[in-house]
């Protein structure tokens, strides 16, 4: 299984062009990285940069002229979710939530996900 979609949220995308400066044909990387923890990871959290040009992207999802997209590299922190990213005021920033794409919820006390019987 690969991650299935990436989804911005209006707020996260004008974050991104006016916040980070991203103009319209460039580009977001998304990344795993070593510490923290997200909805779905522990010991993991997502990381972001901006770098227009993909190598092999997973998914590349094109919002207001910006490309957000994973590196296939990067399918060990993705496999099996869609990411929600949008924007939280309090820390003037992105957010990330993760949900399995194969119909089971995730076990936010283990950090896994279980199918629902």
């Amino acid at each position: 299984m690969a991650v299935s979609k990436i989804s911005i949220s209006p707020e996260a995308s004008k974050w991104f062009r006016e916040g980070m400066g991203v103009p319209e044909g460039g580009g977001v990387h998304f990344f795993g990285r070593v510490y923290g923890e997200t909805n779905a990871h522990e010991g993991f959290s997502t990381g972001m940069s901006r770098h227009d040009q993909p190598v092999q992207p997973l998914v590349d999802q094109v919002v207001d002229g910006v490309h957000y997209y994973i590196e296939e590299s990067e399918n060990w922190f993705f496999e099996g979710l869609d990411v929600q990213v949008d924007y939280d005021k309090s820390i003037d920033g992105p957010v990330y939530y993760y949900t399995p794409n194969d119909g089971s919820k995730l076990d936010t006390h283990a950090h896994s996900s279980k199918t629902e019987p």
